[in-house]
């Protein structure tokens, strides 16, 4: 008879247990923070409707026999995996209110893709402003993760009164296609489902894909029949030639270049075509059945099992008053298999947790920031301050290094759970090497080459916002999550505004003058720093790829868990890991 077991199961298939039931009367206590939360919930709903119902009625796609980019995806994506992000980017504030993509990470016959279509409700589906660096941060995911790109293309080509905001430059709307060529070199594979009229740049967007498959009705090609149809060697259009330009108009018969009887029958670029819509993204799921993928049980050290505490319980947790504490563990209980957490090296750095906890199964690291007050601590503050949660210091720094070189070795891929002041300041922390601390963590996380996710639950400013894995960690931080409470800065309001003005102050008050044309400037500042520091502003400027609701993290956490281990570049033999062996000791 055979056995068969998970690997390391003493370490694994029991981790210690976090988190606590949360009594009848604390509940009580605590809806004022949850109706507080809807609140805020409320604001990003309705900007993420906004955005759906960009561009022309849906009804309107419907009655022409279409489907609009959202059927598509509801229709492509595996019931309840869908998770969507850039929701509401829109970095340049353009007329159409976003970029004209929709994107996310989601699962399609079982495997997990990152997926992107152009929203054909908008332009047509036309290259507009912020819509390449949209698309730069979902091909840098997929790079990241290791897993398919699926595209659903409908691209008119440029909106071509703004030509300047999407043609030229380095990230421009070309981009995407040095990236695709990218992805397919490291082995990445892009499936593109192609529908309508898609010219000139839209034609390179057709095309750049590893698979291409086409609606009947679509076609792609270096320049579209009325591009050919509107030269005029002039240089200058005057009444002969508009009248020209009207009769050649009136006269055209032709048909759009790159039909299906070109890229189909003669040049065999398309792989497929189908009928109908629905067929095409039929054959997106027959492809992705083919996509490489490890079984689940390859990489898995428990069953997968839901927090034995409720994820609906975090909007009573995270309090909405930002000067307020809380439990940090209470939010992780919330958030892994079982409510268990194996942690590193807790009494060390205190102001930061460090562990492993599983998702779904699979062994993922947590790093957090712990909220509260620490007496005795720094040391080498010695008892001249106390140490705050939120902020770090040397051992704190010293811990995360030493742990995201360990989840290095281990490749064990690592969630970030950041709500942060900042680092330690004054001439007490510069000879305890905080500067030098905080780079060496940066340093840390780029020599990993783990795949990570950001999760800014409140705040994340200065520094310690760069050095928790913010965005700016490209070349590790697949994603950053927002929540209804988020708040991104350099500094706070007030503390931007003291240090702008404090001096200007002095000046005035010594001179007699009136103080308040200053404090009004300062006062000025603090509401610019707060309505620029907002949630949907954090989305809308790509501090953060998308605002997600509390009980919906875990989601998130999963989808990023499953990606990054559907296909690893990179293996660490379960039994081999050192990290769950140096925390038992």
């Amino acid at each position: 008879m055979s056995r068969k077991q998970t690997p390391l199961r003493p370490y694994f298939e029991k981790m210690p247990d976090i988190g606590k039931e949360i009594s009848e009367g604390e509940a009580k206590h605590l809806q004022e923070n949850v109706n507080q939360v809807r609140e805020q919930e409320e604001i990003i709903e309705k900007e993420n409707l906004r955005v759906k119902n960009a561009g022309i009625p849906a009804e309107k796609v419907h009655k022409r026999g279409g489907m609009t980019i959202y059927d598509r995806l509801e229709y492509l994506v595996d019931e309840g995996t869908w998770s969507p992000l850039h929701t509401l980017y829109n970095p340049t504030d353009n007329e159409e209110g976003c970029t004209g993509v929709v994107n996310g990470i989601g699962k399609i016959e079982g495997k997990w893709a990152v997926i992107i279509g152009f929203d054909n409700k908008v332009m047509a589906g036309a290259w507009i402003a912020g819509q390449s660096e949209n698309i730069l941060m979902v091909t840098d995911m997929a790079k990241r993760l290791n897993i398919p790109l699926v595209w659903l293309t409908n691209c008119s080509g440029v909106k071509l009164m703004e030509q300047e905001t999407v043609y030229a430059g380095r990230r421009s709307s070309g981009a995407p296609f040095f990236r695709h060529a990218d992805l397919n070199h490291l082995g990445v594979p892009i499936l593109n489902a192609i529908y309508g009229t898609n010219p000139a740049g839209g034609g390179y967007q057709g095309i750049s894909p590893t698979i291409l498959l086409a609606h009947e009705g679509a076609n792609i090609a270096v320049g579209g029949a009325g591009i050919v149809g509107g030269m005029n060697p002039k240089g200058y259009v005057d009444e002969d030639a508009a009248k020209a330009l009207i009769e050649a108009t009136k006269g055209f018969t032709g048909k759009a270049p790159g039909r299906v009887q070109t890229h189909f029958d003669k040049t065999a670029y398309f792989r497929e075509v189908h009928e109908t819509e629905q067929g095409v993204l039929d054959g997106i799921k027959d492809y992705m059945r083919m996509m490489p993928a490890y079984d689940p049980a390859m990489f898995r050290v428990a069953e997968p099992a839901a927090p034995r505490m409720s994820p609906d319980e975090l909007n009573m947790f995270l309090p909405v008053n930002q000067k307020r504490i809380y439990d940090s563990i209470q939010i992780l209980a919330r958030l892994t298999d079982n409510s268990e957490f194996m942690e590193y090296r807790p009494d060390y750095g205190r102001e930061v947790f460090t562990g492993i906890a599983k998702v779904d199964g699979f062994p993922v690291a947590f790093i957090g920031n712990q909220q509260g007050i620490f007496p005795d601590y720094p040391e080498y503050a010695k008892g001249g301050y106390p140490a705050v949660g939120g902020k770090h210091y040397r051992e704190g720094l010293i811990k995360q290094g030493e742990f995201v070189t360990l989840c290095g070795r281990d490749n064990l891929p690592i969630i970030w759970l950041q709500d942060t002041t900042g680092i330690d300041v004054g001439d007490l922390s510069e000879e305890a090497e905080l500067l030098a601390l905080g780079q060496s963590l940066v340093y840390s996380i780029e020599q990993t080459e783990l795949s990570m996710m950001c999760i800014v639950l409140r705040k994340g400013s200065a520094a310690a916002h760069y050095i928790m894995c913010g965005p700016q960690a490209n070349n590790n931080n697949a994603f950053t999550i927002g929540t209804p409470l988020t708040e991104i800065y350099v500094m706070h309001g007030e503390t931007a505004a003291a240090a702008s003005y404090a001096r200007r102050l002095v000046k005035e008050d010594a001179a007699g003058n009136d103080l308040g044309p200053v404090t009004d400037k300062m006062n000025q500042m603090i509401e610019d720093y707060r309505d620029k520091s907002r949630p949907a502003y954090c989305a809308k400027s790509g501090f953060v790829d998308e605002i997600v609701f509390l009980p919906k993290l875990r989601q998130y956490i999963q989808a990023f868990t499953g990606a990054n281990y559907q296909n690893p570049k990179s293996i660490t033999p379960v039994h081999q890991m050192l990290l769950p062996r140096i925390i038992k000791g």
